[in-house]
């Protein structure tokens, strides 16, 4: 009687599945991740359902393949940064704010906008030679160091023709 030299238990894949989930805590691609999972999964399969080693490596690099694609299809588009921060000024310029505090010839007011632009919702701003007051929408046309430089929207309206208020 011939006995096979190599016989894979249920155990060998729930360890194999354990030694890639640890070796995705030193390398952060969580690729080893989806291996270990699958691996994890043939284990339990394999401890209730009596099935051959070449099915279970099948069912193992088939649950990877599926577990990697849901991955990069799914999952990690949901985690991709949207934020602004970093980016420098040029995507403030055409944002729209509401003036919160009237500025004056000698000092800077400020501009709130309804969602946080570059990791803040309210920024110091000034006109030039213009007039705007608490509550009036305005544009931001260019940035001065720290301070954002806006303009009403009907006076940006009357520049840019093609810009619906």
């Amino acid at each position: 009687m011939m006995e096979t030299l190599w016989m894979i238990e249920p155990w060998h894949w729930l360890v194999l599945g354990f030694v890639l989930l640890i070796v995705e805590m030193f390398v952060p691609t969580f690729a080893s991740l989806w291996f270990g999972a699958a691996a994890i999964i043939v284990a339990a399969i394999a401890w209730l359902l009596p099935i051959s080693i070449s099915v279970q490596i099948i069912i193992w690099l088939v649950l990877s393949a599926i577990f990697l694609l849901a991955w990069f299809k799914f999952v990690k588009p949901l985690s991709v940064d949207r934020t602004e921060a970093g980016l420098g000024g040029s995507v403030i310029v055409g944002e729209i704010g509401m003036i919160i505090v009237q500025p004056q010839p000698n000092r800077a007011g400020m501009v709130r906008f309804s969602v946080p632009i570059v990791g803040a919702a309210e920024w110091m701003c000034r006109t030039r030679d213009e007039q705007v007051a608490v509550g009036d929408r305005v544009v931001v046309t260019d940035i001065v160091g720290n301070e954002l430089i806006v303009s009403s929207m009907k006076a940006w309206a009357a520049t840019n023709k093609n810009t619906q208020v």
